[in-house]
């Protein structure tokens, strides 16, 4: 069973192997983060916790009954009721439905908690995993996109709500 939930700063250990045991395999349909994203991982998650903080990322992490991490979830550049959705599982963990179960819990929990009401995103043509994950958590294709250099295609989830009210926080 897997657990969805907002990174800490107690991810850091087990977020680093994921990231450098799965580091050719992303490569392979996203670009690289590049060896000083692996040589300052601890500054970097550190200041991935501040923008967090600050509500203008709203980072997760998907781990097993052992604490291993299995994937990301990520919702940035939140604003005005919008948010980038960009997610990442490790090569084991494919296929098994993971990443649509916790892209649609994000997508939840976007407009629950974090009143969000559209969240966008972006990939490569040739990432059909990614484009299948989109299309069943409710993603419809929006048109073309660069990433990196690469032809890609983008995608649009309205969630419902007024931009930028959580329901919890609506005048009653």
């Amino acid at each position: 069973m897997s657990l969805l939930q907002p990174l800490r700063p107690d991810h850091a250990p087990a977020l680093l192997v994921f990231e450098r045991e799965n580091r050719s395999f992303f490569a392979a349909s996203v670009p690289d983060r590049g060896d000083d994203y692996f040589a300052r991982f601890h500054e970097r998650h550190l200041a991935l916790l501040a923008e967090q903080a600050a509500g203008t990322c709203r980072f997760h992490v998907v781990t097993g009954d052992d604490g291993e991490v299995l994937g990301r979830v990520n919702l940035v550049d939140v604003a005005d009721g919008a948010a980038e959705l960009g997610y990442r599982f490790a090569e084991r963990a494919t296929g098994r439905g993971l990443a649509t179960a916790a892209v649609r819990e994000v997508c939840s929990l976007a407009a629950a908690e974090y009143g969000l009401t559209t969240v966008r995103a972006v990939t490569t043509v040739d990432n059909a995993a990614s484009r299948a994950v989109l299309a069943r958590t409710g993603f419809r294709s929006t048109g073309g996109a660069e990433l990196d250099g690469r032809p890609g295609i983008r995608f649009v989830r309205h969630l419902g709500g007024r931009p930028g009210v959580s329901p919890r926080r609506r005048p009653g």
